[in-house]
Parts: C-alpha cells; structure tokens; sequence
C-alpha cells in the first residue's frame, strides 16, 4: 500500500467526483503486527489526506467474506451493490510507480460510474499477504 498510496488518494478523490464512495480496512492482526494498529492506521491515514474512511477489521470478518487475500486488494461495486471489479490498482505490480502505468483500479470504477459494469478483462491484486490472525 505504502508505494501507491499518493497516486492512490488523488485518484480516489478523482473517483468521488464521480460520485463514487471508497473506504479502506485494515484486517492484519494488529496484536502481532503493531505496524498495522488501528492507532497507526489512523495516523497514516491523516498524513496522507484520505478523504475517505480507513476502517479496522479487527476479527478478519470482512476479509474473510470478500476472499481478500492481499493487501492491496480492490472490490468495486456499482450502485446495486453489485461486484464490478475485484483487481488491482495499477499495472505496476509491487515495483515502484512507473510513468507507464495504467491506473486500472481507476478505468475501472470510471467504467462502473457510466454503465453500470466493469472491465470484462481484470488482473487480480498483488500486495503482500494479509496477516491472519494465529499464523
């Protein structure tokens, strides 16, 4: 997350003129990473200006009902509550930014806005692995 997070929040504000809403949820066990507190969370959250909620899963419960299995890991959905897009922010995987990238997190949601749907072709998330809790 630390590599995108400025591209991230501009794009993100570019979304919610759209009329999009994001949130973000922290679900690593914050016991056995501290990195990850909610404290922590919080306190990042407001250096980088989010104009949206940063939200602690304590229990794991909503990682484990959308399948996350990584963090970054993008759910889009459109109006009807309908998943739209589950894929990754950008093309760059975890290497640094690149002035290539292709924002699809945000071509995506830019789809979502206008008709309803998402990209037919999408690239799952790559991004370090959640911490669960007992492992």
């Amino acid at each position: 997350m630390k590599a995108i997070t400025a591209p991230l929040v501009a794009e993100i504000k570019e979304l919610q003129g759209l009329g999009i809403g994001a949130a973000a949820v922290c679900s690593n066990d914050a016991a056995a990473y501290p990195e990850d507190s909610f404290d922590k969370m919080a306190h990042y959250a407001g250096a980088w200006g989010f104009t949206f909620p940063y939200l602690q899963d304590s229990t794991q419960q909503v990682a484990k009902a959308y399948g996350a299995v990584c963090t970054p890991d993008f759910f889009g959905f459109n109006t009807g509550l309908e998943l739209q897009y589950r894929g990754r922010f950008d093309n760059t995987g975890m290497g640094p930014l690149r002035d290539d990238r292709t924002p699809e997190l945000l071509e995506a949601m830019r789809l979502v806005a206008a008709g309803g749907k998402g990209p037919e072709d999408q690239t799952a998330s790559v991004g370090c692995s959640i911490k669960w809790i007992g492992d």
